[in-house]
């Protein structure tokens, strides 16, 4: 049975104390009536007071069906707990009408975390659940969700990281495993030695505090920045910036030039980028032309082309997102462009960034970096796994 709790927007024992609701649910034989905040419009406080209500008035458990449209649907839902509810309906990632419905994946954390209630879930898997259903709702996934989100455990500010290297607790509100998170120290023009050092470590790069290296790497980062790099979602790019202060950058190819061009006829159905990309490895020069639906597209299958005999790993590496951000849009069509580049291999997702005032040379750079950084990858993985054989 249901109640639309806010349909009235009366007093608690006007909503549910009426003897038409008491003698529905009884003579219907309801197990459990569930009250609806259908239009999303309540706030936690009346809430809770219609449901202490309803289960003192109806003789029968009592369940919260909430909406999101005041940004209060977990709020109610878990206020109506606190009075006594004990069913929650809900969505994972509150998928819904309008703003949505109540957060599940943000709702049995809180009950299970910070309220108490066992609930017998293994939430380290919340994480997981809610991507793969953003995955086959085909949305992209919401870095800023409670407890699930990519930036829900993100530092920035040097001072932040330092407190959260010393105390975890300070700007952590629980620990991101129990929910399958982890936490992410991010590099920016914000950031201080602390940064550098927790990053480096979670790469698996030795940096040493104090170090000359962390102090080049720290100018370098802010230096980049002001020219328009942004390494918070690059942090491929940051990696390999480290990896040529510590002296391990590999240079698997040479560029010699790169040249792209677009033309469109009327007499064509179906118009093409052409590229061309002349590179050398190992002293031996590739010269390569390929055509793409676009100029990344097509410069990106031309340098493919030409390592695919060299480093046949690199069809594992796919483009996954590409984005592009004018930076000083005052200066119109002359702004400098930053391009970020997602790539994937099918287990692991990386980020890079270029910065140019030509889109196409911002693109070239970060596409290069993730294939790059690709190959460092794969390299040393076989390094390892041959070990014993020297």
């Amino acid at each position: 049975a249901t109640i639309p709790m806010n349909f009235l927007n009366g007093p608690a024992d006007y909503v549910v104390g009426g003897e038409w609701s008491k003698k529905a649910a009884k003579e219907a034989g309801a197990d459990l009536v569930v009250l609806c905040d259908t239009n999303g419009g309540s706030l936690p406080e009346f809430v809770a007071e219609v449901t202490q209500a309803a289960i003192q008035t109806l003789g029968v458990p009592v369940g919260i069906h909430t909406h999101n449209d005041s940004g209060l649907g977990v709020a109610n839902a878990l206020a109506a707990v606190r009075a006594g509810a004990c069913q929650v309906q809900g969505t994972i990632n509150g998928y819904g009408e309008r703003v949505g419905n109540c957060d599940l994946v943000t709702v049995m954390p809180n009950l299970q975390l910070k309220m108490g209630m066992e609930l017998g879930l293994n939430l380290s898997g919340l994480r997981e659940l809610s991507a793969f259903v953003d995955e086959l709702a085909n949305v992209p996934h919401n870095i800023r969700a409670p407890y699930v989100g990519q930036a829900a455990f993100t530092h920035k500010g040097g001072l932040h990281v330092h407190a959260v290297q010393k105390l975890a607790r300070t700007y952590e509100h629980i620990d991101p495993a129990l929910v399958g998170n982890e936490r992410v120290i991010s590099i920016s023009d914000m950031s201080g030695q602390s940064n550098v050092l927790a990053r480096a470590e979670a790469l698996g790069l030795g940096l040493s505090k104090g170090s000359p290296e962390v102090q080049a790497v720290l100018a370098e980062v802010k230096r980049l920045e002001s020219l328009g790099y942004e390494f918070e979602a690059a942090e491929a790019s940051f990696e390999l910036l480290v990896r040529q202060f510590l002296g391990k950058r590999h240079s698997f190819f040479k560029l010699h030039e790169y040249h792209c061009s677009y033309r469109h006829s009327d007499h064509v159905e179906a118009n093409k980028c052409e590229a061309t990309v002349r590179i050398s490895i190992d002293g031996k020069q590739e010269y390569t032309v390929e055509e793409g639906d676009g100029p990344v597209n097509a410069l990106d299958a031309a340098l493919r082309k030409a390592l695919r005999a060299f480093y046949p790993e690199i069809d594992r590496v796919q483009l996954a997102d590409y984005k592009v951000r004018i930076i000083n849009g005052q200066a119109g069509t002359a702004a400098r462009t930053r391009v970020l580049i997602s790539s994937t291999d099918g287990h692991e997702t990386w980020g890079t960034v270029g910065v140019s005032d030509n889109i196409i040379e911002a693109s070239w750079d970060a596409l290069v970096t993730a294939i790059k950084l690709e190959l460092m990858w794969a390299s040393e993985k076989f390094a390892e796994d041959n070990a014993w054989a020297v």
